[in-house]
């Protein structure tokens, strides 16, 4: 059941977090929405998310993860809730913002009690692989469900049937999970939790209002925020006699490798990916359920890589599968060029398949690390520093292929989505050769 469970949560997060990625230009008509509030729109579920994985995710192993996972789940739901009725775009920001935190329980909580609930390696392997392919599921199927309510009673109806999702959630969690947490549980720690919160949202902030423009005050101010808080954080970790987040886990490369190729997973390819929907609709003409069913030939080949992809466990060294899904999803980026000037949808078909594959790899890979890279009873730390790690770069991705896009129509939007393309493909293939470079050692 806590596979089950934190499964289907998993699922239900990601296709709300993909929700907008379809819909972008009804959803900002709807709600009245400018230029800079659309990048909003995509991505303010990440601020939260970014905010407070790690927080929920020593929260889950401290305090019990059941407990974290439901009070996550009710809280997503009332966020949902508020989303669909949203009247203006600052409070489906808003109710956006509370979104990615409850799913952050959700997400760090319930990788958590996979970890406890499976302590055999090889059991675990294939444990972790089913919930890494739950993600590729969620982007396979919520651009496409939420494009046909959509269809029906417009971009709202997606969001009320998530909530009715939630709430069904809860109300099988509460019976049937069961409950864990660490053997010996810490205190909660409210000084980094909040300079660690305070400064990622701000960088995430920063990054997102630096479209218009890297040196205004508006980005400047939050990103001198982030970075106060941020090195404040560190110092308080560092102190600490049992800190949120143990730092001498940067000493295990299979932790650094978990976090770098995490970093990279959402700056590379799930940043890019989220807005190439959006290149369709307004470049090609697109409507969203075409859009979405598209881009099922990435997220599906996702979903089923990531569900084979325990099968290489005894063949291949976690660092190197992250290598590989990495370098085959630059390679499919690299694929995709020129489909903008050459106003054809089948010219991506490739570079989406490619790309797919890659996911796939990553999915599984990062899921399996998450939990391996860290000591036992600290699953949900694990959890909660990859998945951090994951939609932070995924919210720079965004901010930055917005930026390098910049253009609305016409030839200057294949020059853009062509650059943004060689950008994701440079730095797939970087983040590639880390994961090669830094090699495991005993610890």
């Amino acid at each position: 059941m806590a596979l089950v469970l934190a499964s289907a949560a998993t699922l239900l997060v990601i296709m709300n977090y993909t929700a907008p990625i379809v819909t972008l230009p009804e959803t900002a008509a709807g709600l009245h929405a400018g230029p800079s509030a659309q990048t909003w729109l995509l991505s303010s579920i990440s601020v939260g998310l970014a905010a407070v994985l790690l927080i929920t995710g020593s929260l889950a192993d401290d305090r019990g993860r059941k407990r974290v996972f439901v009070g996550g789940a009710a809280v997503f739901t009332a966020a949902t809730v508020a989303t669909a009725a949203a009247p203006n775009a600052a409070v489906f920001i808003a109710a956006r913002v509370a979104l990615g935190a409850a799913a952050a329980a959700l997400l760090a909580a319930g990788l958590g009690l996979v970890g406890h609930a499976y302590p055999q390696p090889h059991e675990r392997v294939r444990a972790t692989g089913v919930w890494g392919a739950m993600v590729g599921a969620g982007i396979a199927l919520g651009p496409l469900i939420f494009a046909g309510l959509a269809s029906v009673g417009g971009w709202r109806t997606g969001y009320w049937a998530f909530a009715a999702a939630g709430v069904l959630l809860v109300v099988a969690a509460v019976p049937l999970l069961p409950e864990s947490r660490a053997p010996q549980p810490r205190p909660l720690d409210v000084p980094g939790s909040l300079t660690l919160g305070g400064g990622l949202a701000f960088l995430v902030a920063a990054v997102t209002e630096g479209r218009t423009g890297w040196l205004r005050p508006g980005v400047l101010l939050p990103t001198l925020a982030a970075v106060v808080l941020l090195a404040a954080f560190v110092a308080v970790e560092a102190v600490r006699r049992e800190p949120m987040l143990d730092l001498s886990l940067f000493r295990r490369p299979l932790f650094v490798v978990a976090s770098i190729g995490a970093l990279f997973t959402g700056l590379a390819v799930i940043g890019p990916m989220s807005y190439l929907p959006v290149v369709l609709q307004r470049g090609l003409g697109m409507t969203p359920a075409q859009t979405a069913y598209l881009f099922t030939v990435w997220s599906g080949t996702s979903f089923l890589v990531a569900l084979q992809a325990r099968r290489l466990a005894r063949r291949i060294a976690g660092r190197l599968q992250l290598a590989s899904g990495l370098l085959l999803c630059g390679v499919g980026a690299a694929a995709m060029l020129g489909f903008v000037a050459a106003d054809s949808w089948q010219r991506m078909v490739p570079g989406l398949f490619i790309s797919g594959v890659g996911s796939g790899l990553l999915n599984a890979g990062l899921a399996r690390l998450a939990v391996e890279s860290v000591p036992a009873g600290r699953a949900g730390m694990g959890s909660g520093a990859n998945n951090t790690a994951r939609y932070v770069g995924s919210s720079v991705g965004v901010a930055l292929t917005v930026a390098i896009v910049a253009a609305p129509d016409g030839a200057e939007l294949n020059r853009g989505t062509n650059a943004a393309l060689l950008v994701s493909a440079a730095l797939a293939a970087l983040s590639a050769v880390i994961a090669v470079v830094v090699r495991e050692r005993p610890h």
